[in-house]
């Protein structure tokens, strides 16, 4: 019945759980067929018009819990386990409404459509938040978000969002790793809610909003996602600039996020520009609607389009996103259903329907203004017609001889955060288990052996992948870091011992 909630398990063809670890490779084929598609997605089923509307919004909830080795005897549980098991320990007895913060999208938005609005939300769910929930047993909350994604009555209403399965901050993540988070989440999103829920998710997320700027990590990532079957990635307005070098001067509109590698070759990806810095309160209190409110059409190419504000933000953390979110967000959709049905005016989004939409009208990515991640106009600058690997490490060198604030760490929703300096005892051993897995893999794989769907396979991915969470730099030395090198050593031992 529609409405009604669903099994969190949607096909024994794609089991959930296999032997405990959820199914992260093995069935790539059958990915890259789902992903293959370039039909429209949204624009078959939005009710919008982009004639009738003067601007729009387009906010997105990042739901993240890390994996840790801290069960009652040392197993892998989620965070959030943890906090339910010690309730008691520094801001843990917030757990259960972290868990209701999970869910509780899965209720707002059958009430909001009940009530005649129009509501749009785009989410962005990390594997090892979604792996947590199935080991706790949470199926009422995975119920709830299988709703949203399975469910016809709410998909033009909800957008899912790709991301790297580990919550692995991009830039400082091993290059051939890349591919191996971002297929591991459509493996387990396919998994939980269904090969034809995952063909419609075609944005994507980054961890902490990291956006690599060195030229061959950054052609590695946008590649990878473009191979994998995104069509956008959502950026952060002080991680990208104009080609000549300055701040974006339309970033309500889509750009082409250009990325040059090293060898002069191209590649490009739509982006859509998440504006200002990282405050839950900008999504909280649902300002992207009310600056939305302040702007009018602009042109694009041959038209005349609505801009966009977006925006993403924690979904749980914080006091207002706990607290003052629900109403704030319910009462928007309820004031724009009375003031213009929801279809008129100002109005939500969700980017892939917004990307829809401009298409239809004739705007393409062709008519997009272009940008590049900040800091590569002063090194294609310094770089003059070299080419090279080496001749890109030697104008660096150069450029951060001159000024000691430029790098090429990557650009995240905050200025102020190293993901990498002070990090050694954390990002070596990624680097290490990182490379001794492609090693192992590689001479498993000149016996002729079929590694993906193997239990070993999965069990050293997993470790290697959780190892580059964020969380285990994010939150400093000590506990985190401790974290990290345990993750490593067994890690080490199961490339040891199962692949002797």
């Amino acid at each position: 019945m529609t409405g009604a909630l669903l099994s969190p398990e949607p096909s024994t063809d794609w089991p959930a759980l296999e032997e405990g670890l959820p199914p992260l490779s093995g069935r790539e084929a059958d990915i890259a067929a789902v992903m293959a598609s370039d039909e429209p997605v949204f624009l078959p089923r939005t009710n919008l018009a982009l004639a009738n509307i003067s601007a729009g919004f387009a906010i997105a909830l990042h739901m993240h819990q890390p994996t840790i080795p801290a069960g009652a005897t040392g197993e892998l549980v989620n965070h959030l386990q943890y906090m339910f098991e010690h309730p008691y320990d520094g801001d843990n007895h917030n757990a259960g409404t972290f868990a209701y913060c999970y869910a509780r999208l899965g209720d707002f938005i059958p009430e909001l459509v009940a009530n005649g609005c129009n509501p749009r939300v785009m989410l962005d769910y990390s594997g090892t938040l979604l792996w947590g929930l199935q080991q706790m047993d949470r199926h009422d909350i995975l119920a709830k978000l299988r709703r949203l994604a399975c469910d016809p009555a709410y998909q033009p209403y909800v957008e899912w969002l790709g991301t790297c399965w580990g919550h692995a901050v991009v830039p400082s993540t091993p290059v051939p790793d890349l591919k191996l988070h971002i297929r591991a989440w459509q493996h387990h999103f396919a998994a939980l809610f269904g090969p034809e829920a995952l063909s419609r998710v075609r944005g994507f997320s980054p961890p902490e909003m990291h956006l690599p700027n060195h030229p061959d990590v950054l052609y590695a990532f946008v590649k990878t996602l473009k191979d994998c079957g995104y069509r956008w990635l959502l950026v952060q307005e002080h991680t990208v600039e104009s080609l000549d070098g300055h701040g974006l001067s339309q970033p309500h509109l889509p750009h082409r996020l250009v990325a040059r590698n090293s060898q002069g070759e191209v590649v490009e990806i739509v982006a859509l520009v998440k504006t200002q810095g990282s405050d839950t309160k900008l999504v909280g209190q649902m300002q992207p609607y009310w600056e939305a409110k302040t702007l009018g059409q602009v042109s694009l190419g041959s038209a005349t389009v609505p801009p966009l504000v977006s925006q993403i933000s924690d979904g749980e953390n914080g006091g207002v996103m706990m607290n003052e979110f629900p109403s704030a967000f319910m009462r928007s959709w309820y004031e724009m259903r009375d003031s213009g049905g929801g279809r008129r005016g100002v109005v939500g989004f969700n980017g892939t329907e917004y990307l829809e939409l401009l298409a239809a009208a004739g705007c393409g990515p062709e008519s997009f203004p272009t940008c590049q991640a900040v800091g590569q106009s002063r090194l294609w600058a310094a770089l003059g017609e070299a080419t090279g690997p080496e001749a890109v490490a030697a104008a660096i060198a150069t450029l951060r001889a001159e000024d000691g604030s430029f790098s090429m760490e990557g650009g995240s929703w905050t200025g102020d955060r190293s993901w990498v300096v002070g990090y050694d005892n954390v990002l070596d051993p990624m680097q290490r288990l990182s490379a001794q897995f492609h090693q192992t893999m590689a001479r498993q794989s000149e016996r002729g052996e079929t590694l993906e769907r193997q239990y070993r396979y999965r069990n050293a991915l997993i470790h290697s992948l959780l190892l580059q969470t964020s969380c285990f730099r994010y939150w400093g030395q000590g506990t985190w870091t401790n974290y990290a090198e345990e993750l490593y050593r067994r890690g080490q031992a199961i490339l040891a011992h199962d692949f002797a």
